[in-house]
């Protein structure tokens, strides 16, 4: 190992040397030294031995970054190139892929903006609802290409990943004792109230070869649309975890970030189309996501061991990842909020808007009727449908599946958050028997606007799941709505006026 290291340390220099290459950068990390030059990325395996990996060996460094490229390049192609030869000549000199006896390996990729991860963006300012979708989707796509596996393993591990973040916490006594063993037990208890949930879900097949660590400096923006790279190539058997596990670590950072609206929006997007079976594990994602900040808080206290390190900002960072984990492995208890009203004023943006801020964390599950209504069809969200799939039967239909859904997720202890216009009586008091089947309470939100506003919005919509147009709504008005029971808002003005009223309601229980 020593004399890998000596010539490890030579290549670094040679790599290093601006003489030969002008402009090259060196970034450090515990297992690797990347090496940026121009639009090319040089990624070496450091010649190290720790419990969960063995880069000891020329041999083991070549397969391990055989292996990268193997597990990432179906995610980031445009990133993940080859693995090239580090080369020696008859002089000594280092060559990148040269004609001599190969004494290094390295994993070549293109070299992306490095300001344009999900970090660098979080801390510039909010992430938008485009972006925050394209990044559910993403995740969504490698999920649907990752191989299943035996669940068994996975469920097993859990117990020894509480335990190994209670011990890591504990190092250099940087972190309150107590605390720590206070979410090392609610981790524990928090793991025996869902084990039966996951050994079925290893059964479903949700237990895969993911990505595995899916922090927001894992993703990153090439021509606007979100890349996830550097997935876990070392320990298959550390990626291999619930899909939703594997999610949680972007949902956490994404809070930790101070991305709520983000976090709620990935969360939506991923539910909207993956497995509707996602709805009966959402009382899996607080612990999921407390085991990934406690990672992250173990990690940021890793660094304080590296020369020239911010301990402040370390520490910092540490203890912010660390009281997130344990807000987030006591959630709230939840509830249901309804939001009703006639086509056009608004429903859906209030929806979306009220969702992040609803706890648990990251916020209410929103179901939808228009969406709904396109999936009993097998429609995507935008295409029309025919007026027959507005006859009674069927809107009675999407009424039950509604409520389906929004039980299903209550019953997991999370909030939920129904949109459809409800101009029935009938509809409302199944949404309160509802709320009182679960046991939450129900917050029940009626919007009002005159017709001139509505059709003036809904004349404005493009690519959006509703189909009524500015007749449909002339038609509503004639609706016999009845008594409401609910508070009626005033929708009329913007959607933060809307917001604002409909926030103010729901505190004082109107």
């Amino acid at each position: 190992m020593m004399d890998n290291a000596a010539t490890q340390e030579r290549i670094f220099a040679a790599l290093s040397d601006p003489a030969t290459h002008p402009g090259a950068m060196r970034i450090d990390t515990h297992a690797a030294s990347v090496f940026l030059e121009g639009t090319r990325a040089l990624k070496i395996k450091r010649a190290v031995l720790f419990p969960f990996l063995d880069y000891s060996t020329l041999e083991r460094r070549k397969a391990a970054c055989e292996e990268e490229i193997r597990i990432n390049r179906p995610l980031a192609p445009q990133i993940y190139q080859r693995v090239v030869a580090l080369t020696e000549g008859p002089d000594g000199t280092v060559e990148v892929g040269g004609r001599g006896k190969p004494i290094e390996y390295a994993v070549e990729m293109f070299r992306f903006d490095e300001s344009r991860t999900l970090d660098h963006l979080a801390k510039a300012g909010p992430l938008d609802a485009d972006l925050a979708s394209a990044i559910a989707d993403a995740i969504a796509r490698s999920h649907a290409i990752a191989t299943p596996a035996d669940g068994n393993a996975w469920v097993s591990s859990i117990p020894a990943l509480i335990e190994g973040n209670t011990a890591g916490l504990r190092n250099g006594n940087h972190l309150a004792a107590a605390e720590i063993e206070q979410l090392g037990r609610a981790s524990d208890e928090a793991f025996d109230r869902i084990r039966v949930l996951l050994d079925e879900r290893g059964r479903q097949g949700f237990v895969r070869r993911c990505h595995g660590d899916l922090h927001l400096a894992n993703i990153v923006l090439i021509e606007q649309q979100p890349v996830l790279f550097d997935a876990v190539e070392f320990d298959a058997a550390l990626a291999t975890v619930d899909v939703l596990y594997d999610l949680a670590f972007t949902l956490m950072d994404l809070l930790r970030h101070d991305q709520p609206l983000a976090a709620n929006a990935v969360l939506n997007q991923y539910l909207a189309t993956t497995p509707l079976e996602h709805l009966d594990a959402l009382r899996a994602l607080p612990l999921f996501m407390s085991i990934r900040a406690a990672i992250r808080a173990q990690v940021a206290l890793a660094r304080l061991n590296r020369p020239h390190s911010d301990r402040p900002g370390i520490l910092d960072d540490a203890s912010r990842y660390f009281g997130l984990a344990q807000v987030l492995i006591n959630p709230p208890a939840p509830r249901l909020i309804a939001v009703g009203g006639l086509s056009g004023t608004g429903k859906s943006v209030l929806a979306r808007a009220l969702a992040p801020a609803v706890t648990p964390e990251p916020g209410a599950v929103v179901l939808r009727s228009d969406v709904i209504r396109k999936r009993l069809f097998g429609v995507k969200d935008a295409d029309r449908l025919p007026p027959s799939a507005y006859q009674p039967d069927v809107t009675a239909r999407v009424y039950e599946t509604l409520a389906q859904h929004a039980r299903r997720v209550l019953k997991q202890g999370h909030s939920a958050i129904v949109d459809a216009v409800f101009a029935r009586e009938s509809e409302r008091d199944e949404v309160a028997a509802l709320a009182r089947e679960c046991n939450v309470p129900l917050a029940g939100l009626f919007l009002v606007a005159d017709l001139a506003t509505r059709q003036a919005r809904i004349g404005s919509r493009r690519g959006d799941a509703s189909d009524a147009t500015q007749e449909v709504a002339a038609l509503q008005e004639h609706y016999n709505i009845g008594h409401v029971g609910w508070a009626c808002i005033d929708a009329s003005g913007t959607p933060e006026q809307t917001l604002q009223r409909c926030r103010r309601a729901i505190a004082e229980g109107r």
